[in-house]
């Protein structure tokens, strides 16, 4: 079940689409008040109190939406003061807006493609990390801080060095986080959400097999369908957050959704 959040404010980078958005759509119908920035300014409508009918409890304020680039610390840290601003504080914080390219062989890759990859999927948890701890530090209460990982932090995949590399940073800057913030009441971790079937998983599949070897089974994930589902995502990730019962580690690995379960 997911656990009362109504009313408690969230954060997602990268929430135009993919994982992020379905994120957004399914904690601002659990009651949360969001903010969302992605590169390109996210879009998503929710219910508000003057367009719920009489299901209000569960209604949160529109949501904060900005065009952020996550690589630009000083528009990161002015988003967050912004979503402070309308929402009062925030709660937890989720570094997801990530890339994949370039894919290919490390010997041929484009050395500025490998520079944006880096940069967005390190540098910019990095700096969302570091905006968030100090609006924790800053108030009372504590906070929740989930970066998005992958299981190529630990699973190397031939034609993904710069994902594989950025992804087990991630996993040991939070670990570095969760040290550095414990006294001040800020849980971080790290989550591979497992394969969901995103524009990343369309431009996996559409990659030659000579830049990367696996991509059969990738093609046999799509036929079968064994995909996890935003909302499973979403769920877990309110349960680490906010359950009864945390994770014991910084990393996590969520578990595979059940095929029956899975939104179609």
């Amino acid at each position: 079940m997911t656990p009362d959040v109504s009313g408690r404010v969230a954060v997602i980078t990268g929430a135009s689409r993919g994982l992020g958005e379905g994120l957004a759509v399914y904690m601002a119908a659990a009651g949360m008040h969001l903010g969302l920035c992605a590169r390109h300014r996210p879009n998503l409508v929710v219910a508000t109190p003057s367009t719920a009918g009489d299901d209000h409890a569960r209604s949160p304020e529109a949501p904060l939406q900005k065009a952020v680039d996550v690589t630009d610390h000083g528009a990161l840290s002015r988003f967050a003061a912004a979503v402070v601003a309308r929402f009062g504080r925030i709660d937890l914080w989720v570094n997801n807006a990530g890339v994949l390219e370039p894919i290919g062989p490390l010997a041929e890759a484009d050395p500025r493609g490998l520079a944006r990859n880096i940069q967005v999927n390190v540098t910019g948890v990095l700096h969302g990390s570091a905006v968030f701890a100090r609006h924790v530090r800053a108030r009372p209460g504590g906070g929740v801080l989930i970066n998005i990982s992958s299981g190529a932090a630990t699973t190397p995949y031939a034609g993904w060095a710069a994902y594989c590399a950025a992804k087990a940073a991630v996993d040991q800057l939070t670990r570095v986080v969760a040290l550095e913030e414990a006294a001040h009441g800020l849980a971080a971790y790290s989550v591979a959400p497992g394969v969901i079937d995103t524009d990343m998983q369309a431009q996996i599949r559409a990659t030659d097999e000579a830049d990367f070897p696996e991509v059969a089974r990738f093609h046999q994930m799509a036929a079968d369908g064994s995909f996890n589902s935003p909302a499973w995502v979403a769920a877990h990730l309110l349960a680490i957050a906010y359950g009864p019962e945390r994770p014991a580690g910084v990393t996590v690995r969520l578990p595979a959704e059940p095929l029956g379960g899975r939104s179609r």
